[in-house]
């Protein structure tokens, strides 16, 4: 299928690459069928090595779906308690990379009150109908009032340590500068939520020991990519300045001192798109398109896709294909906007279908195959 002129006007207006860099403009034919429906509010969906998904739903329930997308009627139990309201809720589910033998999973969820919340993570054995075990392992630091900007995405490193994102807090953003708490940061954990012995910051005074990188505004999408073993984030701007990033350890990423977006009352948050001492993003959106869930593509039904970079969006209700090369994007193609869906989720499945998780009270797990 080849990308409209509406489709390619609106990727020219929304996306800034790097000088000289090429638009992608064509792609393998494709459909798009609903796998699963139902849910209320998802977030998150993780597939166990049996073909069967995990779901996470924003208001607090873990729901199971079976091989051919049948959901499962009863909310799997013992859920930790989620403080649930504006942007707060039940985020991420992992499984752990031993999952076949120890049927362990990792949640992230809001936790607290309205007036002094974290983001939590908490790790619990899956059972036929309920959870076993259940521990929290990490609570960011400092406590927070409002219901915004949390992060909870979360990945393996190959050395199985555990990536966790955070958010600022929304009213909190020179927070992300600072490493004495979690606010606008990324984390790095061991599985039973210590701290790395090699982390950046372990042993500088002043600074939370989990801090993997910092300088980030609300990071919701994160993937490694095994290829080439790197690890990728993107997180929402303002108005404008959504950005992915190559994350490496002791990172300052920026925000707010640099950003290419403004504040939503108009306000200039800081005079600089680039600021000595911090990283420039991959690639950034002016206006936003608000990102979600992210993947590398890994699978064989789209081989033309392998390796690049799909990145959900919520506002702009669309997947972006990116082309990494190095820490620059070379290319990108605006897909699936034919669904008009906000996407809260992208993965790539066992089958090497594409999953897409929409974000609404009555949300769908959609599959993208080759025709």
């Amino acid at each position: 299928m080849s990308a409209s002129p509406a489709i390619l006007a609106l990727l020219i207006a929304s996306v800034a690459l790097p000088p000289g860099q090429a638009q992608a403009q064509s792609a393998k034919p494709y459909t798009i069928e609903t796998f699963a429906d139902g849910l209320d509010s998802p977030w998150s969906i993780a597939f166990l090595p049996d073909g069967r998904a995990l779901i996470t739903e924003k208001p607090g329930q873990l729901r199971l779906v079976a091989a051919d997308g049948k959901l499962v009627n009863a909310p799997i139990a013992g859920v930790p308690k989620v403080f649930y309201g504006g942007q707060a809720g039940l985020f991420d589910v992992l499984p752990s990379h031993d999952f076949a033998q120890s049927q362990q999973i990792f949640l992230s969820y809001a936790c607290g009150t309205r007036s002094a919340n974290h983001l939590c993570v908490a790790s619990a054995k899956l059972g036929e109908n309920s959870l076993a075990n259940v521990k929290e392992i990490f609570r960011s630091q400092m406590a927070k009032s409002g219901s915004a900007h949390y992060g909870g995405r979360m990945a393996w490193l190959p050395d199985n340590t555990l990536i966790v994102t955070l958010g600022d807090g929304y009213s909190y953003r020179e927070e992300a500068q600072n490493l004495s708490n979690h606010l606008g940061k990324i984390v790095r954990l061991n599985a039973d939520g210590s701290v790395p012995k090699d982390n950046p910051f372990v042993g500088k005074q002043g600074a939370k020991p989990e801090i993997y990188s910092y300088g980030h505004r609300n990071v919701q999408g994160l993937a490694y990519d095994a290829a080439n073993k790197r690890l990728i984030a993107h997180e929402h701007g303002p108005r404008g300045g959504d950005e992915v990033n190559v994350i490496t350890p002791g990172t300052n990423y920026g925000w707010p001192k640099a950003t290419y977006g403004i504040d939503y009352t108009g306000a200039q948050i800081s005079p600089y798109k680039e600021y000595e001492g911090t990283q420039q993003p991959a690639i950034y959106w002016v206006p936003s398109i608000a990102p979600s869930g992210i993947t590398v593509y890994n699978g064989d039904m789209f081989p033309q896709w392998k390796g690049n970079l799909l990145v959900g969006a919520l506002k702009a209700q669309q997947v972006s294909r990116v082309v990494l090369k190095g820490n620059k994007a070379s290319e990108e193609e605006v897909l699936f906007k034919e669904v008009g869906a906000r996407f809260r989720d992208v993965r790539t499945g066992p089958d090497g279908a594409i999953y897409l998780l929409t974000d609404s009270s009555d949300g769908k797990v959609l599959r993208v195959s080759a025709r």
